[in-house]
């Protein structure tokens, strides 16, 4: 029988490498010495297999497939490699488009919301810049009406003290002595001032009372403006943050559901009306600042004017009251300078004469070192000789001469102390002849010069300059 006509024999895998079966028949090799592996002629017994195994297909008479099968096989493998390779090129060329064209609509669409967003920048910049202009208008307004509030303020305090200082001038006056109570011009002209001075006080109480009202006002709108524009700041930041962000910037993420919320509260229209009628109304406000201003500043002025008048008429009264005292209190000043020159003069011996005696201390201790000292000399050396004459001498003159030098400051300081009397007497004199120039003058003119002495500055009240 020819091996092509051998009848079919069905072929199955080998089950050496895979069966469980084979591992158990395949013996295992434990011990590795030379003896085990050779037997007595030399041969080795765990060589290979522990057994032959017979193999069913090499004994095959004919093959399982046909040449026909074969090539019908090969046929079909081909076609079908073809046939997915054509579905799988088409599949990516349509996923290719697919891809460029939703990229494309992705990134119109994302160029579209950023340039949307440049406008809506656009907007609320222009609207914030309105607020800031009309906040910085109001908040200059209300600075200036805060100034002329304080001008009217510090008038107000002003004026307590000329006040003050016209009462307490007419009770200063009351002190004067003897003849200089009299009810001359200046006591007069301090009763009209104080009048004047009351009716101006009123009627800067009132410019103040609606300049109060008027800065609560402008508070109140500048506040709206403040938060309308704080609003704008935060949604400009926020969408300008927005504009800049890309496919590759960071802190992006998902947000599910986000599309379907809308808590928008206003619409354009309504949302730039909101900001159009904060600014209608700052203006308002600002319109009627300026309008108390100039109330307040006509009132000052007037009031400045009343004033200036009555303070110089007092002044005048006062500067012909004060010539009258000042020339008999020269001349005792006068008098008084002589005296006090002396007394320096005097001073200054005194001094000179307590040195000197301070000075003849030293040659005091001289001599009579010199004295005790030769005391100390023996046997025939203990001469009278001359130097011991003039030693003692010398101790009689210093003696002597300090006794002279004590009686000199003696009658120094009596005559220092006679001057100083003097002086004392000058002194009391004169500060009897100052009581009413120092009324006059000192007191109430020194009160009053709180007020500008010279006319060119201008009214009592400066007005602020804006």
């Amino acid at each position: 029988m020819a091996y092509y006509d051998s009848p079919h024999i069905v072929r199955t895998r080998s089950a050496t490498p895979l069966t469980p079966e084979m591992t158990k028949i395949l013996p295992y090799v434990s011990d590795k010495t030379i003896s085990r592996h050779l037997g007595s002629y030399g041969k080795s017994m765990d060589l290979g297999h522990a057994r032959n195994f017979f193999n069913n297909a090499t004994r095959t008479v004919y093959s399982r497939y046909s040449p026909h099968d074969w090539s019908l096989a090969n046929t079909m493998h081909f076609s079908t490699s073809e046939k997915e390779r054509s579905f799988a090129e088409r599949l990516r060329a349509d996923a290719w488009r697919a891809v460029k064209e939703t990229d494309a609509r992705t990134r119109n669409r994302q160029t579209d919301v950023t340039k949307k967003l440049g406008e809506r920048l656009f907007d609320i910049s222009f609207w914030k810049g309105e607020l800031t202009n009309e906040i910085n208008a109001l908040s200059i307004e209300s600075d200036n009406l805060k100034e002329y509030r304080r001008m009217l303020e510090k008038a107000l305090g002003d004026s307590a003290n000329p006040l003050h200082i016209a009462e307490e001038c007419l009770i200063q006056r009351e002190k004067r002595q003897g003849i200089d109570l009299v009810n001359d011009e200046v006591e007069k002209a301090l009763i009209k001032e104080v009048e004047v001075i009351k009716r101006c006080q009123a009627r800067m109480k009132k410019n103040l009372d609606k300049a109060f009202v008027q800065l609560k006002m402008n508070r109140a709108a500048q506040h709206a403006l403040e938060i309308d524009a704080k609003d704008k700041t935060h949604a400009q930041n926020l969408d300008d943050r927005m504009q800049q962000l890309r496919n590759s910037s960071a802190g992006i993420g998902f947000v599910p559901g986000i599309e379907n919320v809308d808590n928008t509260i206003t619409m354009p229209e309504s949302w730039a009306r909101y900001t159009q009628e904060n600014i209608a109304r700052s203006q308002k406000e600002r319109a009627d600042s300026e309008r108390l201003r100039g109330l307040i500043d006509t009132c000052l002025r007037q009031c400045a004017n009343e004033m200036w008048n009555n303070f110089n008429a007092v002044n005048n009264a006062f500067n012909t009251r004060i010539r009258e005292t000042i020339d008999t209190r020269n001349k005792l000043q006068a008098h008084l300078q002589k005296t006090m020159q002396e007394i320096f003069d005097m001073e200054r011996n005194v001094s000179l004469l307590r040195k000197s005696i301070q000075d003849k201390e030293y040659p005091m201790k001289v001599a009579q070192t010199r004295l005790d000292e030769r005391t100390r000399r023996i046997n025939v050396e203990l001469c009278n000789d001359l130097v011991m004459k003039s030693l003692q001498h010398e101790v009689s003159e210093i003696r002597d001469s300090v006794r002279i030098l004590r009686e000199r400051l003696k009658s120094s300081e009596l005559a220092l102390a006679r001057l100083m009397k003097t002086k004392a007497a000058l002194e009391h004199d004169i500060s009897v002849k100052e009581n009413s120039l120092r009324i006059d003058s000192s007191v109430c003119m020194g009160m009053r010069k709180g007020f500008p002495m010279d006319p060119k500055v201008g009214p009592i009240f400066q007005m602020p300059i804006c």
